[in-house]
């Protein structure tokens, strides 16, 4: 008896996905609820699990095709057993061919998603003898990249004399160019910058920070926090306190525009961009304003794992009242952000350098950082939003004030 396996419910609002590949192929054994397809949505790649034990049966969509809530997706055979050729006609077969036959099948046992079997192709590896970093153990592009790297730095030993290049050999140093298709996922990341960017009046205003004041605290600390809380202590943690602040103080930086209304929130949901194998997500972490640090260091190394490992759900990146991006990570000195909408406000971290400043009539040496706030000048004026990123700075300088509410 075949079981239809259908697109499940994938989020509020979201009604359809794009194929992203099968894990399981046609013949392949399939035990209750373990994932036979994975779909990308506009934030998330999601497992389809299947419904029953039994057999992979037919694919009904392909890699690409657009799905509905819904939509059959494919049929596992109930109670089934992989086909196997008879054993018999194993032992027939000559001996070349059946060691030919085994070594292809070992390496179409390997899930591969397009761009990693175009990697493996290219640069001539055997994925059977690669460790996946992926998700339940599947090839990543980087893991047959680092093979590949691996392989080359051996030493090899000298190869036979090779014949004579051939009129119709490939000339060196071609220029080849290749064109893959945009995941749902960066093709929703286009569309809603491109939309803040069309429905927004975006503008940023920047200061720096002196960062002395966190990092001695970090430093005299962490160890203690660490030990207690188990969760290592880091610089998003204070940015996120002292975001809380601002927000408190200039509401409307916490508020966003919904048709000739402004709806103002009494809580704080603060959305923070990881990146993801497929581009950046931003996981909220909510009601950071009644949290502690140790809790809200938690939750942002949660999101980091679980972006990492394709893991994040649609619930975990819904809702969000202002976002934290940090692009210090990756060495970014100055950008200007864009708004998350319908959030009016996003603050950028940078990176920190030791520079020059003036304190007290005196030229030190101080690690310093720029931080940018880029908002919505429809619902925002300059004097709120310069004034918001004043008191981050001013908490970040002075963490004491995180203590005190000031």
């Amino acid at each position: 008896m075949a079981t239809e396996v259908k697109v499940p419910t994938l989020g509020e609002s979201v009604t359809e996905a794009t194929v992203g590949e099968w894990l399981k192929n046609p013949g392949d054994a399939v035990a209750v609820d373990e994932p036979i397809a994975s779909l990308e949505t506009d934030k998330v790649a999601v497992d389809v699990p299947s419904p029953v034990a039994g057999v992979m049966g037919e694919h009904k969509v392909a890699v690409g095709d657009t799905v509905e809530v819904g939509a059959v997706l494919a049929t596992v055979e109930e109670g089934g057993a992989p086909s196997a050729k008879p054993a018999a006609a194993k032992e027939e077969a000559p001996a070349p061919a059946a060691k030919e036959e085994a070594s292809a099948g070992t390496a179409d046992t390997v899930t591969m998603s397009p761009a990693v079997r175009r990697a493996v192709l290219e640069h001539g590896v055997d994925p059977t003898t690669i460790k996946g970093t992926g998700k339940d153990g599947r090839l990543t592009k980087e893991d047959v990249l680092a093979a590949a790297k691996a392989k080359d730095s051996t030493p090899a030993a000298s190869p036979a004399p090779s014949p004579a290049p051939t009129a119709s050999a490939a000339p060196a140093g071609g220029r080849n160019e290749e064109r893959v298709k945009m995941t749902r996922m960066r093709q929703t990341i286009a569309k809603r910058l491109k939309g803040a960017q069309d429905n927004a009046a975006l503008l940023t205003t920047f200061n720096d920070v002196d960062m002395s004041a966190v990092i001695e605290a970090r430093t005299k600390y962490k160890d203690l926090f660490a030990k207690k809380h188990d969760i290592r202590l880091g610089f998003m943690g204070f940015f996120a306190k002292a975001s809380c602040l601002a927000l408190k103080d200039v509401p409307s930086v916490n508020a966003y525009i919904e048709g000739d209304e402004i709806v103002y929130h009494d809580y704080v949901d603060i959305s923070v961009a990881v990146s993801a194998p497929n581009g950046l997500v931003v996981p909220v972490v909510r009601d950071a304003d009644k949290k502690g640090f140790a809790q809200i260091e938690k939750d942002i190394a949660d999101f980091g794992a679980r972006a990492k490992a394709g893991t994040l759900t649609m619930e975990d990146m819904s809702g969000g009242t202002f976002t934290i991006s940090n692009g210090g990570v990756f060495g970014s000195l100055m950008s200007t952000p864009i708004i998350n909408p319908p959030q009016s406000a996003v603050l950028g971290l940078h990176r920190i350098e030791d520079r020059p400043v003036v304190v007290d009539g005196q030229i030190v040496i101080r690690p310093m950082m720029y931080i940018a706030l880029s908002y919505d000048h429809r619902l925002i004026d300059g004097r709120e939003a310069v004034t918001a990123l004043k008191i981050i700075k001013e908490a970040i300088e002075d963490p004491t004030r995180m203590l005190i509410d000031l």
